[in-house]
């Protein structure tokens, strides 16, 4: 669908003054010293075994949950001085829970289907996003004023995986207040790609992102507004999953919920292997995950399945990169391959205005009719009032304690419209309409995970509006699995989302399984 003519001028507009504070950044940022080339290649054969699979070796008495989780550590003491993605461990409290794992297997004998029942992540180490409440772990989401800040209890969707048997080994990297696509903060500093050490790892939930990638976890434990879970599994070469709205608690977190967040957060898993997926989801989901059906059986040969190329040509974000196309183009052929169906290729010309629509639905007030918390509220943590001009010209010289990113969201906010668009709200309700009706409860639709692979550091300050290829699925509530589809000619990852109807997560989690058998799920970056 072609541009009209204001749209032109518009996305020529937005190009000529992005690239002017390009500029300005270029100039006034410290340069990042040089990284080494890569991370070393995993070698302990306990690293590359999915989370279901070690949990059952433990219970077998095959290893012990102490030497699976100092394999963890080992690996994490590796590669984090390289990432800077765990930012904050707890590995004796960890090895000492292994132990008492090990003795309770022990006292328990021979009862293995007991424990896989009750237990069934007994003894397998995860990560933890740094926004969750973990008990006497800290909860700044990279917020100096909360930097001793020390959570006093768990997230209720953590404590379910604690109570599942899984052992957290620390907390990783988020942005400052978890609202940009980049982990970067004044607290923890800069987090990066296992894949190319110049390039983020993404955000919010970055630092899990990277440690997965990098084989320093399993599993972890990510939340998404935007594409917090799906844009660091993407950019990292792991699975995540954005589930249907309102199944798993959000609760536990920071920032927490106002307005009508809580309609759009999603709380899920993020694994290295796709048959992780399901069983961290159903622990997490507790008493409502009878609603997804996750043990109904998915047949692939007779789902229907759909391909979207692009947001319909909005003027706001950046053309989707060609080896991007091209693997999600893979994608289709293998599934008319190896099942005998048509993937059709549609679109909704609704999508142009994503970004503006997932804007404008973040910025509605809640069934009382009191608006989301904002932003410079949350940077001031109830100390003085933020100013954020102020900020930036603070930031300027060196003395913001605040990131340019968080800045940036902070200006933008004060010049929004407190009325919402009514055109806008037509047109996401009309969206809502075609893709729940295309979908139904068996359809699936592949959408480019993002416009870019993953990017150098700061670059995406100059390219805000892509998270408008994630974002627009957190307001339509739909559940979406992130899936790695192999490296780039840079070696970077290559993904593709999957999109299916509210409370069919089991199709996209199914396909998760497919694709990581037809295009071979996560690459150790130490080995490319």
């Amino acid at each position: 669908m072609g541009l009209t003519v204001g749209e032109m001028l518009q996305k020529g507009l937005f190009r000529a003054v992005s690239g002017f504070f390009f500029l300005l950044f270029r100039l006034f940022s410290r340069p990042v010293p040089p990284k080494a080339a890569k991370l070393p290649p995993v070698k302990n054969p306990l690293l590359t075994v999915p989370a279901v699979r070690l949990a059952e070796k433990i219970r077998r008495r095959e290893v012990t949950s102490v030497d699976v989780v100092q394999a963890f550590i080992d690996r994490i003491q590796e590669v984090n001085p390289l990432l800077n993605a765990m930012v904050k461990d707890r590995f004796s409290a960890a090895l000492s829970e292994a132990a008492h794992v090990d003795r309770l297997i022990e006292e328990e004998g021979r009862c293995e289907e007991a424990l896989a029942d009750r237990l069934p992540l007994l003894g397998v180490p995860m990560s933890v996003k740094e926004s969750f409440f973990l008990q006497g772990m800290p909860c700044s989401t990279g917020l100096i004023s909360r930097a001793r800040f020390l959570a006093s209890g768990d997230a209720p969707s953590l404590a379910l995986l604690k109570r599942a048997g899984a052992i957290p080994l620390g907390v990783t990297n988020t942005p400052e207040l978890c609202m940009w696509m980049e982990s970067s903060n004044n607290v923890y500093g800069i987090t990066n790609n296992p894949y190319d050490l110049q390039r983020m790892c993404g955000g919010s939930s970055g630092g899990e992102g990277s440690i997965l990638g990098s084989g320093g976890a399993v599993i972890g434990i990510g939340s998404d507004i935007g594409g917090s879970i799906r844009m660091p599994s993407f950019f990292n070469g792991v699975f995540g999953h954005k589930g249907t709205t309102g199944i798993v608690s959000n609760h536990g977190q920071h920032p927490a919920i106002s307005g009508r967040h809580d309609e759009y957060v999603s709380t899920g898993p993020m694994c290295r292997y796709a048959e992780d997926l399901l069983p961290m989801l159903r622990i997490m989901a507790g008493a409502d995950a009878d609603k997804l059906c996750l043990s109904t059986e998915v047949d692939l040969k007779k789902l229907r399945f759909f391909t979207v190329v692009d947001d319909s040509g909005s003027p706001l974000t950046s053309p989707v990169d060609k080896q991007l196309v091209e693997a999600q183009r893979k994608v289709a052929q293998q599934l008319e391959a190896d099942f005998g169906v048509k993937v059709k290729e549609i679109s909704f010309p609704q999508l142009k205005y994503a970004f503006q629509i997932w804007d404008t639905y973040l910025g509605l007030p809640d069934d009382e009719g009191k608006p989301p918390q904002p932003f410079t509220d949350m940077m001031a943590e109830g100390g003085p009032a933020v100013w954020p001009v102020w900020e930036l010209i603070k930031w300027l010289f060196g003395k913001s304690e605040h990131t340019i990113a968080a800045i940036g969201l902070a200006i933008v906010e004060c010049t929004k419209s407190a009325t919402p668009s009514q055109f806008l709200i037509q047109q996401k309700e009309e969206l809502q309409r075609n893709i729940e009706e295309v979908l139904g409860s068996d359809g699936v639709l592949l959408y480019p995970s993002h416009p870019f692979l993953a990017q150098k550091h700061h670059h995406p300050l100059f390219t805000p509006y892509n998270i408008a290829y994630t974002g627009i699925f957190n307001v339509l509530g739909l559940p979406v699995t992130q899936c790695p589809l192999g490296l780039s000619k840079e070696g970077l990852p290559l993904g593709v989302q999957v999109v299916a109807g509210k409370l069919q997560d089991r199709l996209t989690l199914a396909m998760a399984l497919y694709l990581q058998k037809a295009f071979g799920g996560w690459r150790d970056p130490g080995a490319t």
